[in-house]
């Protein structure tokens, strides 16, 4: 019996793609740099914010480098992470009757934590248990530890009882690293051809489609 369902943020409960995009090409713009597409900064996502930019910039970037220009890109994308950012469709439907089940939901997330945060109040009151997002000490996913982080905090112990959402290659590789049972969300980001080739094989079409296949 599921107990606890672990969205993926980007692409999964919210569409951010026009808000990241105009971070990221405000801060190539403070230097001169090409802007990016919205198709090409779809398939930069996935890897957290410093990964993002360096897939970005026309050249392979130092340490410091790429600590500053993530730096300047947080500093517009935190006061402009809502300005174009909605849930999906059916999204907020899903979370709603799985708290009428009383079935526990948490966000884990490679976005820095304080947007992540920020999203949920704004956007998602009282609709998650716990948000984990980028923060010091805790590796990025695909490794498992936010993951399992969450489920401590949500007291969930028999990894049977839960399931992790996302729609990329990254959080289906974190699933299986959390020993979690997956289900790819075919709404966001990725194509399906690329979820079968990370190991997914249970698909959801819409967020509705959830609450069947955990039933």
């Amino acid at each position: 019996m599921i107990k606890a369902v672990i969205f993926d943020m980007d692409g999964t409960i919210v569409d951010t793609l026009d808000d990241l995009t105009d971070a990221v090409n405000y801060m190539l713009g403070l230097h001169n740099m090409p802007l990016r597409s919205k198709i090409e900064i779809k398939s930069f996502v996935g890897d957290g914010i410093p990964k993002l930019i360096e897939r970005s910039l026309p050249s392979i970037p130092s340490d410091k480098e790429l600590e500053k220009y993530t730096e300047e890109m947080l500093n517009y994308y935190i006061p402009h992470s809502m300005d174009k950012t909605a849930p999906y469709d059916g999204i907020i439907e899903l979370l709603k009757e799985l708290k009428n089940r009383n079935i526990l939901t948490a966000v884990v997330t490679n976005k820095e934590e304080t947007a992540a945060k920020k999203i949920v109040n704004e956007m998602f009151l009282n609709l998650f248990d716990v948000v984990v997002g980028a923060r010091e000490n805790l590796p990025s996913k695909p490794a498992p530890d936010g993951v399992n982080l969450a489920l401590a905090e949500l007291s969930i112990t028999d990894k049977n009882e839960a399931v992790y959402i996302g729609d990329s290659d990254v959080d289906a590789k974190t699933a299986f690293n959390a020993e979690l049972s997956f289900i790819a969300a075919l709404w966001g980001f990725r194509d399906k051809d690329v979820l079968e080739k990370a190991g997914a094989t249970v698909f959801a079409s819409v967020p509705a489609d959830v609450l069947n296949i955990i039933a």
